[in-house]
């Protein structure tokens, strides 16, 4: 994700303070996934005019290559999967149009590690927590997860109708993933599960045997085993734990002055059925897979 430069941003916000009193640049409230809608005198959040890392534009980062069925063809600027499409709906919110969208290539675990971001928010399936909020700054969820594991057709893992069913079989995941955290805190495997750079190398794992299941979102988890890797399965989901759900949240730079007027957007596409309507369009139902217990 894109490391933003924060001493042209506060001078450009020193300077919006001087050429009109009535746009503010005070910090935004926080709220448990992200700053809320900033209230009167505070950020100005007018469309189109926000303080972005490239004026006149919207930059959004997210990981190449940019998975299905979040993505289509490994294109984001295309529209079309549901982060894509999610993308360009909140930038219609703060009033920007498709083409004044532009995409940049960010590494999953760079999207959340402390520093500076050169983007103006980043989607990439990355979990709100309260470990990655003390270097960034989240919008209000988007997307509530499930995770799912994925086993071969056949292999001792395809079989598990529990959770104690799977600590036996070799697992793995992506580093950095709540996926990963899912196998360390839940199943609690008796070996050490297999951890990979990318999502694209836990599937060939799975693919060639090296493992027998892996842990991945929901959607992805049908994608992969309706898509990419035949001779697998989705074998049951996780059960949510504790008082929050699992979100996915748009990210961005600690100290962005963006953060209020994204969540606003969040909400508004919450609120008025967009969000649901991208889910089922671009998302697989999670009709009949089993919840793990």
């Amino acid at each position: 994700m894109r490391l933003v430069n924060r001493p042209i941003r506060l001078t450009s916000c020193a300077a919006a303070l001087l050429l009109a009193a009535a746009v503010g640049c005070a910090p935004q409230d926080a709220s448990p996934g992200g700053a809320r809608t900033p209230g009167p005198g505070k950020e100005s959040c007018e469309p189109g005019k926000l303080p972005t890392v490239a004026a006149g534009k919207l930059t959004v980062g997210t990981d190449k290559p940019a998975y299905a069925p979040w993505f289509a063809d490994d294109d984001p600027a295309s529209g079309k999967g549901f982060e894509s499409a999610v993308a360009y709906a909140v930038a219609g919110q703060l009033g920007y149009a498709k083409g004044a969208v532009a995409w940049q290539t960010v590494p999953f675990n760079n999207a959340f590690a402390p520093g500076a971001k050169k983007f103006d928010f980043d989607l990439n399936q990355i979990s709100i927590s309260a470990a990655r909020q003390q270097a960034v700054a989240f919008s209000a969820g988007y997307y509530d997860v499930r995770q799912a594991i994925v086993a071969l057709k056949g292999s001792k893992a395809a079989g598990a109708k529990s959770i104690a069913a799977l600590r036996d079989v070799r697992l793995g995941a992506q580093v950095g993933t709540t996926s990963l955290d899912v196998i360390n805190d839940t199943i609690r495997p008796t070996q050490r599960p297999a951890v990979f750079q990318k999502n694209d190398y836990a599937k060939s794992a799975l693919k060639n045997g090296q493992v027998d299941a892996i842990v991945i979102d929901l959607p992805t988890a049908f994608y992969i085993t309706s898509s990419e890797v035949k001779d697998a399965k989705v074998v049951g989901q996780f059960p949510a734990t504790g008082p929050a759900k699992e979100q996915f949240g748009l990210v961005l730079d600690k100290e962005s002055r963006l953060t209020g007027c994204v969540t606003a957007a969040v909400d508004a596409l919450r609120k008025n059925g967009t969000l649901a309507a991208l889910e089922k369009k671009w998302l697989t139902d999670a009709v009949a897979v089993p919840v793990l217990s």
